[in-house]
């Protein structure tokens, strides 16, 4: 008989440690905020300084969420290259349309993205909301298949997708006004610095707020559907922790 080994065992079983939420803001938009407001003049970190250090915060929360998850999260990898594309473009000075257009690219893209999905075997619906971290996905299709409505229920994710696709596509119409909006100096400028850190302050309540409204509104109509087609109730489908 094969003997625990009793700190292993502790180990797989103690619980994944929960974001915090309040160090996400703080890593992502108040400190960046605040260095490329406060800090961009020549008496502080001057211009091209302030940005290496404003973006070295979500960038290295970016990296060590892609180590502690121990794989390849895309939207990490995309938030990561999102960064990385801002600081090159800001320290090589370019125009500050190549930022207006990567802000609204980026989203864009996704929402492109989960509308193609939908003619492939993995439909991003399923990664993003329909997944068994979520749902209890299998008992839902058992159930589904015991009554035939896996037709209707492919029908629902169609429609959950373009919902989520519509975030996308909204987030990437704000991102793209919002940019085009404030950045109006010259990059490598201490004004152009301050500009950049009012839109990543901005960003949260005007583009990622409405987004997740419709990303909500999507999985309640999910919620609804699953419990029309299949008769169980919420606490029957959601998976419990």
């Amino acid at each position: 008989m094969t003997e625990t080994n009793p700190t292993t065992s502790a180990t797989q079983q103690q619980p994944k440690k929960k974001e915090s939420l309040l160090g996400n803001l703080l890593l992502n938009i108040v400190i960046p905020t605040l260095i490329l407001t406060k800090l961009s003049g020549d008496d502080w970190l001057g211009t091209k300084w302030a940005i290496v250090v404003a973006l070295a915060f979500p960038l290295l929360y970016g990296l060590r969420d892609l180590l502690q998850s121990g794989k390849v999260n895309f939207f990490s990898a995309l938030g990561i290259i999102s960064i990385l594309l801002t600081g090159g473009i800001s320290l090589l000075e370019l125009d500050a349309k190549y930022i207006a257009i990567k802000e609204a690219a980026i989203p864009g893209l996704l929402g492109i993205a989960t509308v193609a999905s939908l003619y492939t075997r993995w439909p991003l619906v399923k990664t993003l909301l329909y997944n068994d971290r979520i749902l209890d996905t299998a008992r839902i299709a058992r159930v589904l298949a015991g009554n035939g409505n896996q037709g209707a229920f492919e029908r629902t994710l169609q429609h959950a997708s373009w919902m989520i696709a519509g975030s996308f596509f909204l987030s990437s119409a704000l991102n793209y006004i919002l940019a085009e909006i404030l950045l109006q100096s010259p990059p490598g400028t201490e004004a152009f610095n301050e500009e950049l850190g009012k839109m990543t302050a901005l960003s949260f309540p005007i583009i990622a707020l409405p987004a997740t409204v419709i990303l909500m509104l999507a999985l309640f109509f999910l919620f609804r559907r699953i419990g029309k087609l299949t008769g169980l109730k919420l606490e029957e489908i959601v998976v419990q922790q």
